[in-house]
């Protein structure tokens, strides 16, 4: 018996790490098509500010994890195939028989469909190579334009700005993280930004990057134009489920899961950010951390089905905190909103006989309720 995990990111190690907390001699071994280092991913988008470079990143080698969890730890090698009716997989080195097999496969990021001779010259950040490229790419430039004014855009028109640089944030939203809390936590937020050196461009999109001297000219599909250095984008992202597809799994939005993280194929599991779990997509870190332990617990002879709390996200924009726990998708009830202070908002989502369903906290005074609602708050999994 022995366990193969496909990624080395935050949910391929940290599965790895519950297993041997569970089984000390279960052989696992780790396949990965970059270099396999254990970084924080959540550091991306807020480390331009602190001087981070992709190198200073870097928490460990491969060769270090695969000392700390006893296991084996394939670098460079990409798969490229799923048997799972002879349990092998196709590799660019070769094939590699399992057991059984987890996904850890993450997401990628969107690509929208621009125009333009710059289009290709886009950037995206979801890994630290392409951290380290947006890096040296910012070398000596002053002005960055961010398409997509969600979670990840605003994280880094904060960590941008607060670095020096002037940032143009760009989308179809009405306000910024319009999908995870009320307008006016959404405002409070872009007035922040906007005293920080952000200039927030929404209720339309991005149509055409064209060169431009040195840098780009952005054409806007309310007939407007930026010009900016570098421009990236922060579109958001879907769950990475080409490989289960090719294989034959179900998939959905996501690679489609019960809840001991089976797949489809009882030889075959999957979790983090290319999952869908009862219909929902777990993309956050938190989530990884409950179904890493249930995972492991399935593939040591031991399953019982994930629970997962209310777990609230930080929202990495320290010019305006900010908590969100949106409510569920068809949950039905109305936010109510409570201006602090110091000018954030604290909203509750609740349903029609009061029982809260979701918050959104905004500034400082706001953020210091949360582990007061939290313990409010329904599980995301019961």
């Amino acid at each position: 018996m022995s366990v193969t995990i496909l990624g080395t990111g935050l949910a391929g190690y940290t599965t790895a790490r519950e297993i041997r907390k569970l089984d000390a001699d279960l052989p696992i071994t780790l396949i990965t098509a970059d270099d396999g280092h254990n970084y924080s991913k959540p550091m991306l988008s807020n480390g331009f500010a602190k001087g981070k470079t992709a190198e200073g990143l870097k928490q460990q080698s491969a060769d270090q994890m695969a000392d700390a969890l006893g296991a084996t730890v394939l670098t460079e090698t990409r798969v490229t195939a799923i048997d799972t009716a002879t349990r092998r997989l196709t590799t660019d080195t070769g094939e590699h028989p399992y057991d059984s097999l987890v996904l850890a496969t993450g997401a990628q990021q969107i690509r929208l469909p621009l125009e333009g001779d710059g289009a290709d010259d886009v950037v995206s950040v979801n890994t630290l190579w392409e951290y380290a490229t947006f890096r040296d790419r910012l070398d000596g430039k002053s002005t960055v334009a961010v398409m997509g004014p969600g979670l990840i855009g605003c994280e880094f028109a904060n960590d941008l700005c607060a670095g020096g640089l002037s940032c143009h944030v760009i989308g179809p939203d009405a306000y910024p993280l319009e999908r995870l809390m009320p307008a006016p936590a959404g405002h409070a937020l872009q007035q922040a930004l906007t005293s920080l050196g952000t200039h927030f461009h929404l209720g339309t999109v991005v149509s055409a990057v064209n060169r431009h001297g040195d840098g780009f000219r952005l054409a806007l599909s309310n007939g407007e134009h930026v010009d900016a250095d570098i421009v990236l984008s922060a579109a958001g992202l879907v769950p990475d489920t080409a490989l289960a597809r090719a294989a034959g799994l179900d998939t959905a939005r996501g690679i489609v899961v019960d809840r001991c993280l089976r797949t489809s194929d009882p030889h075959v599991y999957a979790l983090g950010d290319c999952i869908e779990i009862e219909g929902l997509l777990m993309p956050y870190v938190m989530p990884i951390m409950y179904m890493a332990r249930a995972l492991a617990s399935a593939v040591t002879g031991n399953p019982a089905p994930v629970s997962l709390p209310a777990m609230p996200v930080a929202v990495k924009t320290p010019v305006h905190p900010i908590v969100v726990s949106p409510p569920a998708p068809d949950a039905v009830g109305h936010w109510h909103c409570e201006t602090q202070e110091d000018g954030g908002v604290k909203a509750r989502f609740e349903s029609e006989d009061g029982t809260l369903l979701g918050i959104a906290l905004t500034g400082a005074m706001a953020v210091r309720q949360k582990v007061a609602l939290q313990r409010e708050l329904p599980p995301v999994l019961a």
